[in-house]
C-alpha cells in the first residue's frame, strides 16, 4: 500500500487555523466541476472559477462543487465563500487526516480515506475525499483528479435514480457509499494476493515469498487504520440529529454502515491469514530442515559401520604368520570380501529404516 507520513513540521508553532499544505504538490493547475440539479434539469459546468462555484451556493436547486486538486488560494476563497470555519480549511488542506466526522452546525465536514488500484496484487494508491455537506449544496474535495466519483455524476446527468429528487445529504451519501463500495474491489485484489502467496507458501516457501508476506500485513494494517475510523463517521451520521441529514437518508446511511463492517470483517480475516502465513512459512522452513536433518542423519548412521570396516582392515599391522595376526589380510579374496559385507550391512540398515518408516 503505498503510503508515507506527510511532514507536518512545517506547521509547528503556527496558530490555529493556518492554511498549510501538508502532502503532495499538485503541478496541474485546481480544476472545479459544478453540477446543479433538481428533479427536472441537470445544469454541469467544468473548469469553474471560485467565484463561478460560490454564486451556486445562492441557487434554489442542490449545488455539487468538486474540487481536485488543493491548493492554499482556492481553498481560502472558497472557505469564505461557503462560510467554512478556519478548522474546516485547515483539515481540508491537511492529507493525512484520519477518518472523522465534525458537526458545525451550518454543515457537516466528513473526512475519508479511498483506494484505487495501482496494477500489483497488494499495492493501492491512498486519496484522501473531504466532504462538506451544507443545506442545498456539498463541497468534494480530492487530491487528484481520479474517475471514482463518475459513476455519480453520470446518474446525475441522466436522472436515475433517486439523487435528482433527493436532497444535498443524499448526494453526500451516494459519494460516501462509492467510496465504501470501492473497498471491496481493493480488497478482491488483497483476496487474490493473498491466495497466490498461501500457494507459494505451499510450493516454494522462499525469501521472496516472505517479503512478499510482509509487504501484505503493512498493507492490510494500513487499510484497516483507514477503515476503523470509518465505522464511527457512518454511525454517527446515520444516528446525526442534524437538521442536514433527513430520516429518508438515514436509513440508507445505515446500509453504507453495514457495508462498512463487512469491509472491516474481510480486513481482520485476511489480517489473520497474513499472520498465519508467517507462522505457515517457518513451519514450511522447520519441515524442510527436519527433511534436510533426517536424510543426513540416515546417510551418516550408514556409514558408522562401514567407517568401523573400514578403518579395522586399514590398520598397519604386520600380515607375517602369527597367531595374533589378522588372518583375512592374506585372503586372496579378502578386500571383496570386505566390500561385501559393507554392502549388505549398508542395505541391511536401508531395509531397517524402511521397515520403520524412517525413510
Amino acid at each position: 500500500m503505498k503510503h508515507r507520513m506527510k511532514k507536518r513540521s512545517k506547521k509547528a508553532g503556527l496558530p490555529p487555523g493556518s492554511l498549510v499544505l501538508i502532502g503532495d504538490q499538485r503541478h496541474e493547475p485546481v480544476k472545479i466541476i459544478g453540477l446543479d440539479y433538481d428533479e427536472v434539469s441537470c445544469r454541469e459546468a467544468r473548469n469553474l472559477s471560485v467565484e463561478g462555484a460560490v454564486g451556486l451556493k445562492d441557487t434554489p436547486a442542490v449545488s455539487w462543487i468538486h474540487v481536485e486538486g488543493l491548493d492554499v488560494d482556492v481553498v481560502k476563497r472558497l472557505g469564505e465563500g461557503f462560510g467554512l470555519h478556519p478548522l474546516t480549511q485547515e483539515d481540508l488542506l491537511n492529507t493525512d487526516q484520519r477518518p472523522k466526522l465534525e458537526d458545525y452546525g451550518a454543515y457537516l465536514f466528513i473526512v475519508l480515506k479511498m483506494f484505487l488500484p495501482n496494477g500489483q496484487a497488494v499495492e493501492a494508491v491512498s486519496e484522501q475525499v473531504s466532504l462538506v455537506v451544507g443545506n442545498n449544496w456539498v463541497l468534494s474535495f480530492v487530491e487528484k483528479g481520479l474517475p471514482l466519483f463518475d459513476g455519480v455524476r453520470e446518474r446525475l446527468r441522466a436522472g436515475t435514480g433517486r439523487t435528482r429528487k433527493m436532497g444535498a445529504d443524499y448526494l453526500a451519501y451516494s459519494l460516501l457509499d462509492t467510496v465504501v463500495d470501492n473497498y471491496f474491489v481493493t480488497l478482491e485484489t488483497t483476496g487474490e494476493a493473498v491466495e497466490s502467496l498461501e500457494e507459494q507458501l505451499v510450493l516454494n516457501p522462499g525469501p521472496e515469498v516472505l517479503r512478499e508476506v510482509y509487504k501484505l500485513k503493512h498493507a492490510l494494517i494500513f487499510l484497516r487504520k483507514s477503515v476503523w475510523p470509518l465505522r464511527e463517521v457512518v454511525s454517527a451520521l446515520s444516528r446525526s440529529e442534524s437538521p442536514l441529514i433527513q430520516d429518508a437518508t438515514k436509513l440508507y446511511l445505515r446500509d453504507v454502515y453495514d457495508h462498512t463492517i463487512q469491509v472491516i470483517d474481510i480486513i481482520e480475516t485476511f489480517r489473520d491469514m497474513a499472520s498465519g502465513m508467517l507462522d505457515m512459512y517457518l513451519s514450511s522452513l522447520s519441515n524442510r530442515m527436519n527433511e534436510v536433518m533426517k536424510v543426513l542423519t540416515i546417510i551418516a548412521t550408514i556409514f558408522i559401520p562401514l567407517t568401523f570396516i573400514a578403518g579395522l582392515y586399514g590398520m598397519n599391522f604386520s600380515t607375517e604368520a602369527s597367531p595374533w595376526n589378522m588372518p583375512e589380510l592374506r585372503w586372496r579374496y579378502g578386500y571383496f570380501a570386505a566390500l561385501a559385507v559393507m554392502a549388505a550391512t549398508a542395505l541391511g540398515m536401508l531395509l531397517f529404516f524402511r521397515r520403520k518408516k524412517w525413510l
